[in-house]
Order: structure tokens, then C-alpha cells, then sequence
């Protein structure tokens, strides 16, 4: 391995441990102040030894080596399953020790202070090392228009501090060309390349392995770009018959107890942002109507579920009959597929700031109580844009639009139509509560950092 890998690889694992030591000892401070003397384990001391040795059991230190997304909340589920087994190692600890069993309360504080303390302080010790490193340096063997699509991800995004140095051919050394896999060595030393990214053609399968095993002769990270996975998504199963390991794929939608899942969580969620949130949508709705002329709420029709149209929900940003202006500014259209103009000067004073802050999204709870939306789901299009989602890409319709979704996340206004609605494919293709949990708790910080408009 290349010393400046072995170095990256070093420092992120040393912040996480860091951050994982640090974590515990808050867990255990906050014990002390918050549990009675007489009630608190001697065992909870042992948190900052517990902590590492569990979670290097659970591959939590070998994570960031492999991805290029470094994302705390992607492996919550990890950190969550550890949290039990850090508190069930402590209870057995002090009933085999002491014979003397910790108390629900401790057993409660235990296990909430490590959920809560330790993802918590892994976010700041990553956010702080990705600030303080130089990005990681990708080289991408393949072709090019992959090459340019994957360029344009790289440090797109919070936990993504990458950047493409090159781009190289798949071929083999003898095959007539002076640049491919026999130059590869030369190539990775001179760019100083961290990264080898295969972008995977299916017409060459042997090629690509061969590839994969130059890489990782030269001692750099590889990661390869499977062209099924567009199509299947992350939701694959492996699985190993007598040697072979062969992808268990999730079949497509959602079965009627999912559903219910889904549904009963948006019903939930949207009721209580109702709750929580009517102060503010009073305040906005008098600022929309004191400030121009015209309606508080701006309905317009988008396609829905199975293709069936509803009437969405806005407070309105522009001024009254702003539709009608629409043929006339198409000329400063800045989005591929759908009609988007970052200054669009029909936006009043007030609508800017509601169109920054995602504020004008409000009123779409009301859709998800009437179940035309869900909380997370497809991006809810106009049907001037649905029209031109053909194949199996309408598949998408399959769920409920969404107030948020996976294309909000990712920078609504930066992805073309035609990969928004291939992200929709496979949001619902691959479907959990936990995903939908993700991505809201994204959309979050995407619209406190004003990323995603």
C-alpha cells in the first residue's frame, strides 16, 4: 500500500476511534451526574475500553477504507446494533463479576447515551478530518462517458471529498494501445492516485477483473462502478451456492403490510410537522398575503400515484398568473427535462426566502394527510415533464410522490430529468423505513445548508 493511502487510512481511523473513546467517556460523565451514586455500575468505567473492542468487532474501523462516501448515518444501523451489544456486555460483566445485575434505569441510560453520544461525535471527528485532508485522488478505468458522470458526483455532497485525476482506457497491456492496464503502475504513481474506480462494461467481464486485481496489486483502494447495480440498486443479497456467489435480487414494489408501514408513518409525521409547525405556517401565509396581490396557496396539478393527478399544494413564491409567463422565459431554462431558472424573475421578495428556506413546501402536509403524498417518495412531476418518463422508468409512479426524496437530497436543482427519475426507480425498487428516516434526517441539512434549491 502507497504511503500516502496508508496515511489517509490512519487518520480516518484514528478520528474515529478518537471520536468512539470520546463518545464513551461523555456517556459515562453524563451517568454520574445523571444517575444516583448507589445506582451506577462501577462496569460503566469500562465504556471507553468496551466501545472500541466492540465496534472493531462490527467492521466499524474498516469502513471508511473501502467507500468514498464517508457517511456516519449510513452505518446507524451498525452503531445502533453495537450500542445494545456494548450494554449487554456491561450487564454481563457486572452479574458475572459482581453477581449483581444493573438496573433497568442504568441498562436504559446505557444504551440511549451510546445511540445518541457516539454516531454524534463520529460526525464531527469525520466533518473535521475531511476539512483538514486534501480530497481523495480517483482514477477511473473505463469508459468515458461513466468517467464524466462519476466526475460530477465526486465532492458533491458533505460526506464526499473526492476528485477525478484521470481517466484511463480498459485494456490490456500487448493490446496495441500505449495507455491501458500495462501502464496502470506508472499511471497511479505519477497522478499520486488513491482511488481506482473500474466504471464495469459488460462487454469485457474479463477485462474488468483483470483490472480489479491490477489495482490492488499496486496497493491503492478500489472501487468498481457495476452497471446492473443501476438497475437493481443496493438492495441485492448475496448469496454463496457451493462457490458461486450469486445476487439475490428484491422483487419490485411494495407488499400490502409495507404499505401500511409507509402509510402509517406519513400519517404520523405529517400530523405532527402540522402540530409543530402551524405557528410558522400562519406567519407565512399573512407575509405571502400582505406582500402581493393574489392567493396565499399556489395549486397546481402534478401526476400522481399510478399516473393519477392531484392538485399540490404551495404557498405561493411568485406573483399571481406566473404560469402564464412560463413560454416566455424559456429561454433562460437552466434544467435538462424541466424548467428551472435559479433567478427566476417572477419570484416576489417574500417567495425568494421561501424558496431558499424550502418553506414553501409547507402546505404539502395537507397532501400527505389526504394521501396523494408521502412524506418521501418520487419527485411529484408536472405532466408536461411526466410525459416524457417512458419504459419501465414509469415504474416509478408505483408510490406516492414525495415532499422529499432521494433527487432533493442529492441537489433538485442540479440532476437532469432523466437520472432524477432513474434515482425515483430505484428509490422505490429499494425501499425501507430506514431509508425514507435517512433521507428526511438529509433533507434537514440540506435545507439548513441551502444545498438542494
Amino acid at each position: 500500500m502507497s504511503g500516502s493511502v496508508r496515511h489517509r487510512d490512519h487518520i480516518f481511523r484514528a478520528a474515529v476511534t478518537g471520536a468512539d473513546v470520546t463518545g464513551a467517556l461523555l456517556v459515562v460523565g453524563l451517568l454520574l451526574v445523571w444517575l444516583p451514586a448507589r445506582e451506577l455500575s462501577w462496569t460503566a468505567l469500562l465504556l471507553p475500553v468496551v466501545v472500541p473492542l466492540v465496534h472493531a468487532a462490527n467492521g466499524l474501523y474498516e469502513r471508511d477504507a473501502k467507500v468514498i462516501n464517508k457517511s456516519t448515518l449510513d452505518e446507524a444501523p451498525v452503531l445502533f446494533r453495537a450500542a445494545a451489544m456494548t450494554t449487554v456486555v456491561c450487564y454481563l460483566i457486572q452479574s458475572g463479576v459482581l453477581v449483581a445485575p444493573i438496573g433497568a434505569k442504568v441498562v436504559g441510560s446505557l444504551w440511549l447515551g451510546l445511540t445518541v453520544c457516539i454516531p454524534s461525535c463520529r460526525v464531527i471527528a469525520r466533518a473535521a478530518v475531511r476539512d483538514w485532508l486534501p480530497p481523495e485522488r480517483c482514477l477511473v478505468i473505463g469508459a468515458d462517458d461513466r468517467a464524466r458522470r462519476l466526475a460530477a458526483k465526486l465532492g458533491g455532497h458533505g460526506s464526499v471529498k473526492s476528485e477525478l485525476v484521470g481517466v484511463m482506457p480498459l485494456t490490456r497491456a500487448g493490446d496495441g494501445s500505449d495507455s491501458g492496464l500495462g501502464t496502470l503502475g506508472k499511471t497511479v504513481e505519477r497522478l499520486d492516485v488513491h482511488r481506482v474506480v473500474i466504471a464495469a462494461e459488460s462487454a469485457s467481464p474479463q477485462r474488468e477483473v483483470e483490472a480489479i486485481e491490477t489495482a490492488k496489486a499496486l496497493g491503492v483502494k478500489v472501487s468498481v462502478l457495476p452497471r446492473v447495480l443501476e438497475v437493481i440498486g443496493s438492495s441485492a443479497t448475496y448469496d454463496y451456492v457451493d462457490g458461486l456467489t450469486i445476487l439475490g435480487v428484491q422483487r419490485f414494489g411494495l407488499s400490502r403490510g409495507t404499505v401500511i408501514v409507509k402509510r402509517t408513518f406519513d400519517l404520523l409525521g405529517s400530523s405532527l410537522a402540522l402540530v409543530i409547525l402551524s405557528p410558522l405556517m400562519l406567519v407565512i401565509a399573512a407575509m405571502v398575503k400582505l406582500t402581493s396581490p393574489g392567493p396565499v396557496l399556489f395549486r397546481q396539478t402534478r401526476i400522481g400515484r399510478a399516473g393519477q393527478s392531484f392538485s399540490m399544494l404551495k404557498f405561493r413564491s411568485m406573483e399571481d398568473g406566473a404560469d402564464g409567463l412560463k413560454d416566455a422565459l424559456r429561454d433562460l431554462n437552466e434544467q435538462d427535462g424541466l424548467f428551472k431558472i435559479a433567478d427566476d424573475p417572477r419570484m416576489t421578495r417574500v417567495g425568494r426566502w421561501l424558496r431558499r428556506t424550502s418553506f414553501d413546501e409547507l402546505p404539502q402536509l395537507f397532501n400527505v394527510l389526504r394521501g396523494e403524498m408521502g412524506l418521501v417518495g418520487p419527485r411529484p412531476l408536472v405532466p408536461e415533464e411526466d410525459v416524457q418518463i417512458q419504459g419501465w422508468h414509469r415504474r416509478r409512479l408505483h408510490l406516492t410522490p414525495g415532499m422529499t426524496g432521494p433527487w432533493q437530497v442529492l441537489g433538485a436543482a442540479r440532476i437532469p430529468l432523466a437520472e432524477m427519475v432513474t434515482i425515483d426507480y430505484l428509490y422505490v425498487a429499494n425501499w425501507s423505513l430506514w431509508n425514507d428516516v435517512k433521507i428526511l434526517l438529509r433533507t434537514v441539512g440540506t435545507v439548513v445548508g441551502r444545498r438542494g434549491r
